[in-house]
Protein backbone atom coordinates (compact mmCIF):
# COMPACT_ATOMS: atom_id res chain seq x y z
CA UNK A 1 0.00 0.00 0.00
CA UNK A 2 1.39 3.73 -0.67
CA UNK A 3 1.53 5.94 2.00
CA UNK A 4 -1.15 8.29 0.20
CA UNK A 5 -3.46 5.50 0.09
CA UNK A 6 -2.61 4.65 4.01
CA UNK A 7 -3.75 8.30 4.21
CA UNK A 8 -6.72 7.82 3.10
CA UNK A 9 -7.94 5.07 4.66
CA UNK A 10 -6.94 6.14 7.95
CA UNK A 11 -8.72 9.74 7.43
CA UNK A 12 -12.30 7.35 5.84
CA UNK A 13 -11.89 5.26 9.11
CA UNK A 14 -12.07 7.89 11.02
CA UNK A 15 -14.55 9.80 9.47
CA UNK A 16 -17.28 7.03 9.41
CA UNK A 17 -16.26 6.10 13.20
CA UNK A 18 -18.51 9.67 13.94
CA UNK A 19 -21.30 7.98 11.90
CA UNK A 20 -21.96 6.46 8.78
CA UNK A 21 -22.08 7.90 5.43
CA UNK A 22 -22.52 7.76 1.77
CA UNK A 23 -19.47 8.52 -1.07
CA UNK A 24 -20.90 11.73 -1.83
CA UNK A 25 -20.35 13.11 1.84
CA UNK A 26 -18.00 11.28 2.46
CA UNK A 27 -15.78 12.83 -0.23
CA UNK A 28 -17.19 16.44 1.05
CA UNK A 29 -16.01 16.06 4.60
CA UNK A 30 -12.37 14.62 3.28
CA UNK A 31 -12.05 18.26 1.35
CA UNK A 32 -13.47 20.28 3.66
CA UNK A 33 -12.22 19.05 6.99
CA UNK A 34 -9.15 17.30 5.94
CA UNK A 35 -7.73 19.97 2.85
CA UNK A 36 -4.83 17.65 2.35
CA UNK A 37 -7.32 15.51 0.59
CA UNK A 38 -8.99 18.61 -1.87
CA UNK A 39 -7.39 16.91 -4.69
CA UNK A 40 -9.51 13.39 -4.01
CA UNK A 41 -11.81 12.22 -6.51
CA UNK A 42 -14.57 9.39 -6.80
CA UNK A 43 -12.21 7.60 -8.52
CA UNK A 44 -9.51 7.36 -5.65
CA UNK A 45 -12.31 7.04 -3.00
CA UNK A 46 -14.00 4.73 -4.20
CA UNK A 47 -11.61 1.50 -5.13
CA UNK A 48 -10.32 2.74 -1.09
CA UNK A 49 -13.80 1.88 0.45
CA UNK A 50 -13.59 -1.07 -1.82
CA UNK A 51 -10.76 -2.68 -0.09
CA UNK A 52 -12.16 -1.20 3.07
CA UNK A 53 -14.90 -3.36 2.65
CA UNK A 54 -13.25 -6.30 1.21
CA UNK A 55 -11.05 -6.08 4.86
CA UNK A 56 -14.12 -6.41 6.87
CA UNK A 57 -13.89 -2.70 8.34
CA UNK A 58 -16.71 -1.26 6.08
CA UNK A 59 -19.65 -2.71 5.18
CA UNK A 60 -22.15 -1.35 2.66
CA UNK A 61 -26.22 -0.58 3.42
CA UNK A 62 -28.35 1.33 1.31
CA UNK A 63 -29.64 4.60 2.77
CA UNK A 64 -33.38 5.06 3.32
CA UNK A 65 -33.83 8.02 1.55
CA UNK A 66 -32.04 6.71 -1.42
CA UNK A 67 -34.44 3.07 -1.07
CA UNK A 68 -37.52 5.35 -0.77
CA UNK A 69 -35.87 7.72 -4.07
CA UNK A 70 -34.93 4.47 -5.84
CA UNK A 71 -38.63 2.96 -5.26
CA UNK A 72 -39.98 6.27 -7.33
CA UNK A 73 -38.01 6.70 -9.70
CA UNK A 74 -36.12 3.35 -10.46
CA UNK A 75 -32.52 4.05 -9.56
CA UNK A 76 -30.00 2.40 -7.34
CA UNK A 77 -30.05 3.39 -3.66
CA UNK A 78 -27.00 4.73 -2.31
CA UNK A 79 -25.08 3.05 -0.30
CA UNK A 80 -24.22 3.93 2.94
CA UNK A 81 -20.44 2.77 4.51
CA UNK A 82 -20.59 1.87 8.06
CA UNK A 83 -17.67 0.96 10.39
CA UNK A 84 -17.43 -2.86 11.84
CA UNK A 85 -16.48 -3.56 15.05
CA UNK A 86 -12.88 -4.74 13.27
CA UNK A 87 -13.12 -1.53 11.72
CA UNK A 88 -12.53 0.25 14.68
CA UNK A 89 -10.15 -1.76 16.12
CA UNK A 90 -7.86 -1.56 13.19
CA UNK A 91 -8.15 2.44 13.60
CA UNK A 92 -7.59 2.98 17.22
CA UNK A 93 -4.56 0.90 16.24
CA UNK A 94 -3.95 2.85 13.57
CA UNK A 95 -4.64 5.92 16.13
CA UNK A 96 -1.85 4.60 18.54
CA UNK A 97 0.66 4.11 16.28
CA UNK A 98 3.21 7.51 17.10
CA UNK A 99 5.92 6.41 14.74
CA UNK A 100 7.66 8.79 12.49
CA UNK A 101 5.11 8.42 9.57
CA UNK A 102 2.75 10.05 11.89
CA UNK A 103 5.03 13.19 11.72
CA UNK A 104 5.49 13.18 8.00
CA UNK A 105 4.51 15.83 6.03
CA UNK A 106 2.02 13.80 4.48
CA UNK A 107 0.62 12.47 7.50
CA UNK A 108 0.67 14.88 10.42
CA UNK A 109 -2.36 16.87 9.11
CA UNK A 110 -4.45 13.81 9.05
CA UNK A 111 -3.52 12.43 12.14
CA UNK A 112 -3.72 15.57 13.87
CA UNK A 113 -7.73 16.33 12.55
CA UNK A 114 -8.64 13.07 14.31
CA UNK A 115 -6.41 14.06 17.38
CA UNK A 116 -9.98 14.25 19.46
CA UNK A 117 -9.62 10.40 19.32
CA UNK A 118 -6.09 10.31 20.17
CA UNK A 119 -4.64 9.26 23.77
CA UNK A 120 -3.08 12.25 25.10
CA UNK A 121 0.21 10.30 25.26
CA UNK A 122 0.07 9.73 21.94
CA UNK A 123 -0.59 12.55 21.16
CA UNK A 124 2.14 13.89 23.13
CA UNK A 125 4.50 11.93 20.92
CA UNK A 126 3.23 12.96 17.79
CA UNK A 127 4.09 16.13 18.67
CA UNK A 128 7.23 16.07 19.66
CA UNK A 129 7.99 14.16 16.86
CA UNK A 130 6.76 16.44 14.55
CA UNK A 131 8.71 19.29 16.38
CA UNK A 132 11.89 17.54 16.19
CA UNK A 133 11.37 16.58 12.35
CA UNK A 134 10.78 20.33 11.57
CA UNK A 135 13.64 21.45 14.06
CA UNK A 136 16.16 19.28 12.44
CA UNK A 137 14.64 21.14 8.68
CA UNK A 138 15.11 24.48 9.86
CA UNK A 139 18.91 23.99 11.12
CA UNK A 140 20.08 22.25 7.67
CA UNK A 141 17.85 25.35 5.86
CA UNK A 142 19.60 27.40 8.22
CA UNK A 143 23.16 26.26 6.90
CA UNK A 144 22.33 26.02 3.11
CA UNK A 145 21.19 29.57 3.01
CA UNK A 146 24.61 30.54 4.80
CA UNK A 147 26.18 28.13 2.51
CA UNK A 148 24.74 29.74 -0.76
CA UNK A 149 23.23 33.60 0.51
CA UNK A 150 26.29 34.97 -1.84
CA UNK A 151 24.99 33.34 -4.92
CA UNK A 152 21.41 33.88 -5.05
CA UNK A 153 19.61 36.58 -6.35
CA UNK A 154 17.19 38.48 -3.98
CA UNK A 155 14.02 36.86 -5.34
CA UNK A 156 15.94 33.18 -4.84
CA UNK A 157 16.82 34.20 -1.17
CA UNK A 158 12.97 35.71 -0.79
CA UNK A 159 11.66 32.40 -1.15
CA UNK A 160 14.39 30.84 0.91
CA UNK A 161 13.26 32.66 3.89
CA UNK A 162 9.92 32.60 3.73
CA UNK A 163 10.54 28.74 3.70
CA UNK A 164 12.03 29.27 6.76
CA UNK A 165 9.55 31.52 8.06
CA UNK A 166 7.07 28.80 7.59
CA UNK A 167 8.88 26.04 9.48
CA UNK A 168 9.82 28.58 11.95
CA UNK A 169 5.96 29.62 12.33
CA UNK A 170 4.58 25.84 12.59
CA UNK A 171 7.51 25.26 15.41
CA UNK A 172 6.17 27.92 17.58
CA UNK A 173 2.80 26.50 17.14
CA UNK A 174 3.46 22.99 18.17
CA UNK A 175 5.69 24.66 21.11
CA UNK A 176 2.25 25.94 22.08
CA UNK A 177 0.20 22.86 21.67
CA UNK A 178 2.83 20.38 23.72
CA UNK A 179 2.88 23.24 26.44
CA UNK A 180 -0.88 22.75 26.59
CA UNK A 181 -0.57 18.92 26.58
CA UNK A 182 1.54 18.53 29.09
CA UNK A 183 -0.42 21.18 31.54
CA UNK A 184 -3.65 18.80 30.48
CA UNK A 185 -5.21 21.96 29.04
CA UNK A 186 -8.25 21.49 26.49
CA UNK A 187 -7.43 23.35 23.42
CA UNK A 188 -10.73 25.04 23.36
CA UNK A 189 -10.48 26.21 27.33
CA UNK A 190 -7.02 27.37 26.16
CA UNK A 191 -8.25 29.57 23.32
CA UNK A 192 -10.90 31.47 25.73
CA UNK A 193 -8.59 31.68 28.52
CA UNK A 194 -6.05 33.56 25.96
CA UNK A 195 -8.33 35.81 24.58
CA UNK A 196 -9.45 37.13 27.73
CA UNK A 197 -6.02 37.42 29.20
CA UNK A 198 -5.65 39.62 25.99
CA UNK A 199 -8.41 41.32 25.82
CA UNK A 200 -7.63 42.68 29.55
CA UNK A 201 -4.34 44.06 28.05
CA UNK A 202 -4.56 45.14 24.42
CA UNK A 203 -7.75 43.71 23.14
CA UNK A 204 -6.27 41.19 20.91
CA UNK A 205 -7.09 38.16 19.88
CA UNK A 206 -5.54 35.42 22.11
CA UNK A 207 -5.53 31.50 22.18
CA UNK A 208 -3.41 28.96 20.62
CA UNK A 209 -1.74 29.34 16.91
CA UNK A 210 -4.22 28.46 14.47
CA UNK A 211 -2.19 27.18 10.97
CA UNK A 212 -2.88 30.24 8.30
CA UNK A 213 -2.63 33.01 10.84
CA UNK A 214 -0.20 35.73 10.81
CA UNK A 215 2.63 34.93 12.28
CA UNK A 216 1.51 31.80 12.69
CA UNK A 217 2.36 28.07 11.16
CA UNK A 218 0.71 27.48 7.77
CA UNK A 219 -1.30 24.05 7.48
CA UNK A 220 0.27 21.14 8.77
CA UNK A 221 2.35 19.17 6.43
CA UNK A 222 2.34 22.45 4.08
CA UNK A 223 5.54 23.75 5.54
CA UNK A 224 8.26 24.16 2.74
CA UNK A 225 10.52 20.94 2.30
Amino acid sequence: MSRRSGILEFAVLGLLRESPMHGYELRKRLNTSLGVFRAFSYGTLYPCLKTLVANGWLIEEPGNVGEAAASLTGRRAKIVYRLTADGKEHFEQLLSQAGPDAYDDETFAARFAFFGQTSRDVRMRVLEGRRSRLEERLEKMRASLARTRERLDDYTLELQRHGMESVEREVRWLNELIESERAGRDLRGSAAEGTAQQDTTSGATGGLPRPGDDSRPDTPGDTAT
